[in-house]
């Protein structure tokens, strides 16, 4: 299943035995690439066949990752609502401009990334490559940005309660960025294997979903730790 998500392809036959229950031959127009609906570079062929399977336990991990982050925003609207020591001794708040520009740039990427995919879609390889890799930067410079961040904190992970969630929900989602542009950088890698998109884009488009839930994720945890600094 992994290696159908990432690579983009499903294989030869992978649809033959739906094909076979609806009364269809493997080999009939439908399936062929060339055809209006095929497998091809631009179609839908991610959406079919093994590829809508994959998509679809993909989904599913995203909601298994969303329930994760839900737990980990209540725990910490628990802790803040009840530790009588928020904030560690001498800090007053956290610094919003330079996390606030960080922000800008991750959650712009998601539309560059959504130029990717239509770009992909419409068999512009060299565009879906150039916006890609513009996506991988935005994402790269994020994680740079939160890496400067944390070396300029006056409170480390030890530092009570609130520096104890800080490091965890900014690392955790960190962790998830990182991943996030590795797999991009996998799927760039596979665009210059001849036949790559054949049987579908679902490795991109799984990518790409992941991509914006890791936006999303990050917008409500900037509301949480820098707009929501007063208890």
């Amino acid at each position: 299943m992994a290696e159908s998500l990432l690579g983009g392809s499903t294989g030869p036959g992978s649809g033959g035995l739906p094909e076979l229950a609806a009364g269809r031959h493997p080999e009939g127009p439908e399936s062929r690439p060339d055809e209006p609906g095929g497998n091809s570079l631009g179609g839908h062929g991610g959406h079919g066949g093994h590829g809508g399977h994959n998509l679809t336990g993909f989904v599913i991990f995203l909601a298994s990752e969303s329930l994760i982050f839900a737990a980990l925003f209540a725990a910490y609207i628990v802790f803040k609502r009840s530790s009588p020591l928020w904030l560690p001794p001498g800090v007053e708040g956290l610094e919003v401009r330079e996390p606030l520009i960080n922000t800008l740039v991750l959650v712009s990427s998601s539309g560059v990334a959504w130029l990717a995919e239509r770009a992909l879609h419409r068999r512009q390889l060299g565009r879906f490559r150039l916006w890609w890799l513009l996506t991988m930067a935005m994402g790269s410079w994020f994680v740079l940005g939160q890496a400067r961040e944390w070396m300029g904190l006056p409170f480390g992970l030890a530092d009570g309660v609130f520096g104890a969630c800080f490091y965890l929900l900014t690392g955790f989602h960190g962790l998830h960025v990182i991943s996030g542009v590795l797999l991009m950088a996998l799927m760039l890698w596979r665009s210059f294997q001849p036949g790559n998109y054949d049987g579908g884009e679902a490795g991109v488009t799984a990518v790409g979903l992941f991509w914006h839930f890791v936006d999303v994720i990050w917008i409500v945890l900037f509301a949480l730790l820098y707009l929501w600094q007063d208890r």
